[in-house]
């Protein structure tokens, strides 16, 4: 613990340098967008605004925070309810949208929310470096959101620190929680035995932000969208549906409150306060499918491997050709593994 305080310590030390004083060569290791992704950008910015929120929209009141939230009716059907909750730096947009569709044709209505310091969801007191919020907090979130709609019980499914927020609600709410999907995910991102996250994809990310994040004005912006989500992948390949991602970027960018970059140092706060979950994990009763990609450069595989030992009758799905992101190629069939969990 006292290792990973004075990393991040450092990070921030080195991310403040980095902004002061960008080289020509950080930014240089960032992926570059071919011709084709560069002109799907300016069509979208040339295009009207599209609505990328279909469902009912409202807040819910989670400690000193109002947490925005969607509620997605199902196509027919009542099936139960599903909850997505996104990783790191990411809210509800972040979820692509032919994945949504998935649950809500097979009869589940679902709800996705934005994570504290994304999207709509602020509070007036904001972040405390004294006292921040730790995943224990977040993890009241969709509580809180599942008490203002009156939803007793819900299917949890988490991405990367949404996996790790879901493992939560299932050890200390399991009342609220019918079955649990961890994806490239850990049940201890700390554990000294399992191997660590590639510590050049931590310079590509900060590079890519500040090489379009800061100077590279909304067009920018959008481009970092794609150059993470490249950067994620890590050694796996595959097409990437451009144009969703464009166009929840300039949703974000003019409708909502664009993206604030210090929110992933809050979430990776919060992470490293959180202790282990094996402990918790161990006890879980209910429906567990643990996913999780071979070329994860983030949480390499073996994460998911080991909480696949140590949860009571965990499913699980390996996939090759698979980063730290939701490939598009790969959607339909994990969603019809996490619909066959449930």
């Amino acid at each position: 613990m006292i290792k990973l305080q004075k990393f991040l310590k450092c990070l921030g030390i080195v991310l403040l340098s980095i902004i002061s004083g960008a080289s020509v060569y950080t930014c240089a290791s960032v992926p570059k967008l071919s011709k084709e992704n560069k002109a799907i950008i300016t069509a979208v910015m040339r295009s009207p605004v599209p609505d990328m929120v279909k469902g009912k929209s409202g807040f819910a009141l989670s400690q000193d925070w109002k947490v925005w939230y969607e509620d997605i009716n199902s196509k027919g059907g009542k099936k139960g309810t599903v909850v997505l909750i996104m990783g790191a730096a990411n809210d509800a947009l972040s979820w692509p949208i032919d994945f949504i569709s998935k649950f809500t044709d097979a009869g589940y209505r679902v709800i996705r929310y934005d994570h504290r310091g994304t999207g709509l969801t602020e509070s007036e007191e904001g972040w405390n470096t004294k006292k921040p919020y730790t995943l224990q907090d977040m993890a009241q979130d969709p509580i809180a959101i599942m008490d203002t709609l009156a939803i007793q019980k819900a299917h949890f499914v988490g991405v990367s620190m949404g996996g790790m927020i879901a493992q939560l609600v299932a050890i200390e709410y399991p009342e609220r929680i019918v079955s649990l999907t961890s994806i490239m995910s850990s049940g201890n991102i700390l554990d000294s035995d399992l191997p660590r996250t590639n510590p050049k994809i931590l310079a590509k990310m900060i590079s890519a932000v500040i090489k379009h994040g800061v100077f590279g004005g909304k067009k920018g912006k959008i481009k970092l969208q794609l150059v993470h989500k490249k950067i994620l992948m890590g050694k796996a390949n595959g097409d990437i549906a451009v144009k969703p991602i464009a166009e929840a970027a300039i949703y974000n960018l003019e409708k909502r409150k664009g993206y604030d970059f210090m929110t992933g140092r809050h979430h990776q706060k919060a992470i490293s306060l959180s202790p282990s979950r094996y402990n918790g994990l161990s006890k879980l009763s209910l429906p567990v499918l643990i996913v999780h990609g071979e070329q994860d450069p983030v949480i390499p595989i073996a994460h998911a491997k080991k909480m696949a030992t140590i949860i009571p009758n965990a499913d699980s799905l390996w996939l090759t050709n698979m980063g730290h992101d939701l490939p598009d190629a790969l959607i339909d069939t994990i969603a019809k593994k996490i619909i066959k969990n449930f």
